[in-house]
């Protein structure tokens, strides 16, 4: 089945608990407190509701791509998840933000390979450009580090993946949505096979217009 099979709408409050163990299943290395609970999914349908999205097959729930509008100084790529996504992972949400910030994306294990990551960041980049934003941030965990980090440091680990000499199962799939690197990111989510490392990212609104911001 294929991402053109499933059905592709905002996240609600009674499927929180659903899209919470989700990702529970799909980040099995990040650790419980920086995962989304059904507190924070509830948050994020109550203060933006159409910045988080879930892909359906049936009644299922396969895939969940969550975010916020932040004003963020992107030169300064170090920071951790919760200083800038707030109480239970959505509080910070300020509906004037000049970006969006993507908390999390996950794809069910028996779905993925389907086009289901590439239609979810689609979504989130057309949101920005109906919102007139500069872009799409996030912090990206490097799970491919893991078999890397006893001879690379994050930062040629990282440019190993941006030049193609590298294959990350997180970067590599941002990189072919149009994603750039533009840092990485110390102790991003507690991740002890990665040691917390993280890439920074960003996609650039080729629509924004700063005269209507």
């Amino acid at each position: 089945m294929s991402a053109n099979e499933l059905v592709f709408t905002n996240v609600t409050a009674d499927r929180a608990e659903e899209i919470a163990n989700l990702e529970q299943m799909a980040l099995p290395n990040v650790a419980g407190h920086d995962k989304l609970t059904p507190e924070g999914v509830i948050l994020q349908t109550q203060l933006f509701p159409e910045g988080g999205f879930m892909a359906l097959d049936g009644d299922k729930v396969v895939g969940i791509a969550m975010g916020i509008f932040v004003d963020y100084d992107i030169s300064e790529p170090q920071h951790d998840l919760d200083e800038v996504s707030g109480e239970e992972g959505f509080g910070n949400h300020d509906p004037d933000g000049e970006w969006y910030y993507g908390i999390d994306i996950a794809v069910h294990p028996d779905y993925r390979g389907r086009g289901i990551a590439r239609r979810l960041y689609d979504l989130r980049k057309q949101l920005v450009i109906d919102h007139n934003r500069k872009g799409f941030i996030a912090g990206g965990v490097l799970p491919g580090y893991a078999d890397h980090k006893d001879h690379m440091t994050a930062q040629e680990y990282v440019d190993a993946v941006a030049a193609g000499e590298l294959f990350d199962p997180t970067l590599s799939v941002q990189l072919r949505n149009g994603f750039e690197v533009i840092g990485v990111i110390a102790d991003y989510v507690e991740d002890p096979t990665t040691d917390s490392w993280a890439s920074f990212i960003v996609w650039h609104n080729p629509q924004y217009d700063p005269e209507k911001a």
